[in-house]
């Protein structure tokens, strides 16, 4: 299983680009993956496979109006666990002992 976060988005199509940035989301949606939204990106959890397809289809989508598409991808790969999303925060959170801001 991997945890990928990625940010994707438009070049030269002026200081807000969320219209744009829906669209992965809603491909994101769609896909059936968990996922979480943050301000600076999202992080999806799946099978290595399942991950890419889902950046790719987002990038298909952006590409068809964006002469210029920049995306940042960071992965982490656990052998076998799963529901990762939840666990990784709750651990932090177990550490320092109290809930957290966490998206």
């Amino acid at each position: 299983m991997v945890l990928l976060e990625f940010s994707m988005y438009p070049i030269g199509k002026g200081e807000s680009v969320s219209r744009y940035v829906a669209r992965s989301l809603d491909i994101i949606d769609r896909s059936g993956l968990d996922y979480r939204l943050h301000a600076m990106g999202t992080v999806i959890e799946g099978e290595w496979d399942e991950c890419m397809a889902v950046v790719r289809k987002c990038y298909e989508a952006m590409r068809k109006d964006c002469g210029r598409v920049e995306c940042a991808i960071k992965i982490d790969y656990r052998r076998g666990r799963r529901g990762r999303l939840k666990t990784k925060v709750a651990s932090v959170e177990k550490r320092v002992g109290r809930k957290l801001n966490a998206a």
